[in-house]
């Protein structure tokens, strides 16, 4: 009988207990991604929003653009060249990435490649000793800012070049130089088709290019019309398309493609792979430094901005250094000028203060998935979710008591770490529709129309790919933004 009696008091303590776990709430977990999804180290490169392109080489000192690969290196001789002033003009205005051109269509190398004479080796600079890819390298790593390399497939002075067998032997050689040992960790490798009229007619190996970098740099980016990591935007105006998705079909790609341009320019909602798009675009008129121009008004290099970086994607600034060897004093002005605009319309969000309210929180008042993530400095993994059966879906602020909200930059952030997911969405202010737009990504900045003066603005998400995750969401004022006519929207 005792030891029926210990059967059952066991029984029932064990009933209880898992009555009792039945009844303890489960933590809600984040909702499933969206397909594609970005690696780590296109995350990084896409955070960094703003990065630089130096193009230097004999047409610095030719006042040309596409060198003909017959030049004297002789000519190449910048008695003052000082990497570290391209570095800390870099930091100055906060890029964290710099792209060298290692070498040109010209076929003249920066570096003392030992595979041709056609080199930094043959010129009078630093009595044929000098290094520009190391100088770089080693400037760049003392003030903690991240290396890429262009390394044209285009040769006009190799003469292995139309010998398919002999060129991608020699290109894949050049690239071993690069990116094994001798420079150390390189971020991002730039390939392109660009190619002349009467360029012999010959055929790249990229997908041999492409694993050998993989091999020798694992945390490396690949840059080209059809990624693997990084695609090209299509133009080199700095301009994304107005619907710019992360996501396309590489199997839709090839590089030096002149048909799928707008392709590239807008991406697909279909695409199974993340390749998001780079715009490169020069701050002179111009790739290479010449005497004769100058740096691009400051009003035109904002607007590049809002049309890149503000459309979901990294902005890739040339600075050309000038034959002296430095990048020129204009330049560097007008880049200060570029930083400081930057800062005085994005360093103080206007919502912050304001009181939030959502059409719905995954999981209840009490999950992790509240409003209150739009506002916090984790534009990644800290979101607002809505419940995923929810039809209609928006996020509003309010201004607080007696105070109102004065602003013409709407600035909307998606949690691209879970996927790229909205499709269509709109701005209201105090119910009146003041923008419109598509898609999101990392993040989308829309310049209204004027200044718009409100107590509540509302973004409504109207489709998307899943439930949208909005990682961050500002109101901001740019003082530099003069449109003609008036707001669509002023006061009640």
């Amino acid at each position: 009988m005792t030891k029926f009696w210990y059967l059952l008091c066991i029984i029932t303590v064990t009933e209880i207990f898992n009555w009792a776990d039945c009844k303890k709430e489960l933590v809600i977990t984040p909702p499933l991604p969206v397909l594609p999804l970005p690696k780590s180290s296109q995350l990084k490169w896409q955070e960094r929003e703003l990065i630089m392109f130096l193009h230097f080489g004999v047409n610095t000192f030719t006042d040309s653009e596409w060198g003909t690969g017959h030049e004297n290196p002789a000519i190449f001789n910048p008695t003052g060249l000082n990497a570290s002033q391209w570095v800390d003009v870099a930091v100055e205005v906060g890029i964290s990435l710099m792209i060298l051109t290692a070498k040109h269509h010209d076929g003249f190398c920066l570096w003392p490649s030992k595979y041709t004479d056609h080199s930094v080796v043959s010129s009078p600079w630093r009595n044929g000793h000098g290094d520009v890819v190391g100088d770089l390298v080693t400037a760049a790593k003392a003030r903690g800012v991240d290396v890429g390399l262009y390394l044209s497939p285009w040769d006009r002075h190799d003469r292995r070049y139309g010998k398919e067998k002999q060129y991608n032997e020699y290109y894949l050689a050049q690239l071993q130089e690069l990116l094994h040992n001798n420079y150390g960790s390189v971020r991002e490798i730039w390939f392109d088709g660009a190619k002349g009229s009467n360029a012999p007619n010959m055929s790249y190996d990229f997908g041999d290019w492409f694993a050998l970098v993989r091999e020798l740099q694992t945390s490396i980016n690949i840059f080209s019309d059809a990624g693997p990591d990084v695609r090209w935007v299509g133009n080199e105006k700095g301009f994304a398309g107005k619907t710019c998705w992360s996501s396309i079909n590489r199997t839709s790609l090839s590089i030096g493609n002149a048909s799928i341009v707008n392709y590239l320019n807008k991406g697909d909602p279909k695409g199974v792979d993340w390749l998001p798009a780079e715009c490169d675009v020069s701050i002179r008129p111009g790739w290479f430094w010449h005497k004769s121009e100058k740096p691009k008004k400051l009003s035109k290099l904002l607007e590049i901005y809002y049309n890149s970086v503000g459309r979901n994607c990294v902005l890739l600034f040339n600075v050309p250094p000038n034959s002296t060897g430095l990048i020129s004093e204009s330049d560097v002005q007008r880049l200060r000028e570029f930083r400081s605009a930057i800062d005085t319309i994005f360093s103080t969000n206007l919502a912050e203060n304001g009181d939030l309210k959502a059409s719905s929180r995954r999981g209840g008042k009490d999950s992790d998935f509240g409003p209150e993530n739009v506002l916090d400095d984790d534009h990644l993994w800290s979101y607002w979710a809505p419940v995923e059966e929810d039809g209609e879906n928006w996020i509003e602020i309010t201004a607080a008591a007696d105070a109102g909200l004065r602003f013409n930059v709407v600035r909307i952030q998606e949690a691209i770490g879970l996927g790229q997911r909205i499709k269509r969405h709109e701005i209201y202010a105090d119910g009146k529709l003041v923008g419109k737009g598509t898609t999101v990504g990392h993040k989308r900045l829309h310049r209204l129309g004027g200044v718009v003066h409100a107590t509540s603005v509302k973004v409504r998400v109207v489709e998307s790919r899943g439930a949208p995750l909005l990682s961050s969401f500002g109101l901001h004022f740019d003082p530099f933004w003069h449109p003609h006519g008036h707001s669509p929207y002023n006061g009640k």
